[in-house]
């Protein structure tokens, strides 16, 4: 065998060996008569792993997946027919616990996307979302308070008071004044912060190629979101330096 040693001759000529003998190795071994018998074998010879090798028609069966030779459909009616073909090469059983395999998978995939972009992965997120400078932005909002961040509950709850104080019009109208005054805030405050936010960017990124109504709109949009509601979630609490 491979592992044992070469059987040297006792002829000194006979031990060197030529280029071409030197990828063969001469083993030695008795047969079933007590000869000797030699044999020449590579040393890259693997000796046999003892068991046969499982079909793959019975691990596709013990794994539930049956597997061919797959070409991706060009036309909705090829997929059909593919999905079709497969399950009929299934039992019943055998099928739906692929399914809910891939169910399963499909919805820890989706969950793991979801974490990443939550927690502002670039390779997960929007491309709305992406770059340093969408992110600078992102920070610089989340850590300051606006009366932006109140917009959305105090819309609510004044639709809330117009439709149950029709019968008492005074209040109702009262209400709409009130939303109108601070609907005008919302926007001095608005532009104020896009001035803000788009002389920060030119300040810390010199070449910036995004323009300064996209990145105003952006953090308008952000700071009127409720806290909890913003995606990706904020990274920053309020307070926290930039």
């Amino acid at each position: 065998m491979p592992w044992k040693k070469q059987e040297k001759a006792a002829d000194p000529a006979e031990d060197q060996v030529s280029p071409q003998d030197a990828d063969t190795t001469t083993e030695v071994d008795s047969d079933a008569d007590g000869g000797v018998t030699n044999d020449k074998t590579s040393k890259a010879f693997t000796p046999k792993k003892g068991k046969a090798t499982p079909k793959r028609n019975e691990q596709e069966r013990k794994h539930g997946v049956r597997r061919s030779a797959y070409t991706a459909p060009q036309t909705p009616g090829e997929a059909r027919k593919q999905r079709k073909e497969l399950k009929a090469s299934m039992s019943k059983e055998e099928y739906k616990a692929m399914k809910q395999r891939q169910k399963d998978e499909a919805n820890r995939e989706r969950r793991r996307a979801n974490q990443r972009m939550m927690a502002g992965d670039e390779d997960y997120l929007m491309d709305r979302d992406k770059g340093e400078v969408k992110r600078f932005v992102r920070d610089w909002v989340d850590s300051h308070r606006y009366m932006m961040n109140f917009f959305l509950p105090l819309a609510l709850l004044v639709i809330v008071i117009m439709i149950f104080g029709m019968s008492n019009p005074s209040v109702a109208n009262l209400a709409s004044i009130v939303m109108m005054f601070v609907f005008l805030i919302m926007i001095g405050e608005g532009l104020w912060l896009g001035r803000r936010i788009n002389g920060l960017v030119n300040e810390r990124f010199p070449n910036n190629q995004h323009g300064k109504f996209s990145l105003g709109m952006y953090a308008f949009t952000r700071a009127t979101m409720i806290r909890r509601l913003r995606t990706p979630a904020p990274q920053k609490q309020i307070g926290d330096s930039v």
